[in-house]
């Protein structure tokens, strides 16, 4: 689990490509690329990547809330067959 440290360091880290930003919660395809893109590991960093849901790409929080649907959807693309 990330530390609030560890999680300010990713939303400030604009050059990491080990890290997605999106602030909208509709477009799971894009979640799924990114999360594609992590299990792939191209630049062999050898650790996760991180899909940040309510942020912008500058880092900047959306505002979100977080409801059990959100969770359950976001869980959900996992096991879709995609």
């Amino acid at each position: 689990m990330l530390t609030q440290q560890q999680l300010l360091g990713l939303l400030t880290d604009l050059e990491a490509d080990y890290v997605e930003r999106n602030k909208s919660t509709t477009k799971t395809e894009k979640f799924a690329e990114a999360i594609c893109a992590f299990a792939n590991d191209l630049p062999k960093h050898d650790h996760a990547g991180y899909l940040i849901v309510g942020a912008t790409d500058d880092g900047a929080l959306s505002g979100l809330t977080v409801t059990d649907e959100l969770l359950k959807n976001l869980a959900a693309i996992r096991s879709d067959g995609n």
